[in-house]
């Protein structure tokens, strides 16, 4: 029996909506087996992050080496990385154990609007990391950061696309939760070729932390399975939805998004 694996770099979500806590269930849902590397415990939950407590370099590097030289992950996904320093010792380990399958989840920003990375990282995560990744999954705050540009219009995304694509990542998905525009909400995804959307419908419910880590956490999973990444996203927008839409309603804040919703469901992509 060949099991599929894949490794989380990430943050400590106490709450269990965000970072490694979503990574693992959603690894769990998809038929995959999940590993970890924390950067850092945060002290958070639905109202927002009361603290942040960043592991030491030495102590993310042993479980990178843990994991790589007995478990060899299939994908590798990367989330809170917090500073310049974390940033640059995840891109050498991943160089040094030849993984090809990354997807680099630029995380940046809670949900509650508390900062998660270091402004000096950002610099760090554009050089070191995403020349690495296969995939990356910023938002359009994200990306409008990334890029030093504004994005409100669909035409402003795939700029965006073009210029995050011209930074070294194979592939670009832009996330479209954000967009104040319209009914239906469209994650774009460009290649340096084409762009192809990703539909659905947008619920109105301020339970979506961890929407952006879940979505992410998708992508890997079915990439640790050998799908393709046009394939890895579709199963990955059918993931997030039904996570959106089988609310939990749990929480006085922004609430988690419902991990068992997909299986639940029976939900199926062709």
């Amino acid at each position: 029996m060949t099991v599929s694996r894949a490794l989380t770099i990430a943050g400590s979500d106490s709450g269990g909506g965000a970072g490694i806590q979503a990574d693992l269930k959603t690894f769990q849902e998809l038929g995959v087996f999940g590993m970890t590397a924390i950067t850092a415990v945060t002290a958070q939950n639905t109202l927002g992050v009361q603290g942040v407590y960043p592991l030491t370099i030495e102590a993310l590097k042993t479980q990178i080496d843990s994991v790589a030289v007995d478990l060899q992950p299939n994908a590798v996904k990367t989330g809170m990385l917090f500073n310049a320093e974390m940033i640059q010792l995840v891109a050498e380990r991943i160089r040094y154990y030849n993984w090809e399958n990354i997807i680099v989840d630029p995380v940046m920003i809670a949900k509650g609007g508390q900062s998660l990375l270091q402004e000096e990282a950002v610099e760090a995560l554009i050089t070191s990391l995403m020349p690495l990744a296969k995939v990356i999954t910023p938002n359009i705050p994200e990306a409008e950061v990334l890029t030093g540009m504004k994005i409100q219009t669909f035409e402003q995304k795939k700029e965006a696309a073009k210029k995050l694509f011209d930074l070294g990542a194979t592939f670009v998905m832009i996330k479209g939760g954000h967009d104040p525009n319209g009914e239906v909400v469209i994650d774009l995804l460009y290649d340096g070729q084409r762009f192809d959307t990703f539909e659905g419908v947008r619920k109105e419910t301020k339970h979506t932390h961890g929407t952006g880590c879940t979505f992410a956490a998708a992508i890997t999973a079915e990439m640790s399975k050998g799908k393709s990444v046009r394939e890895a996203v579709k199963t990955a927008k059918a993931f997030i939805q039904a996570a959106i839409e089988d609310q939990l309603g749990i929480g006085g804040g922004h609430g988690p998004t419902n991990h068992w919703a997909f299986k639940k469901n029976n939900i199926t992509t062709v």
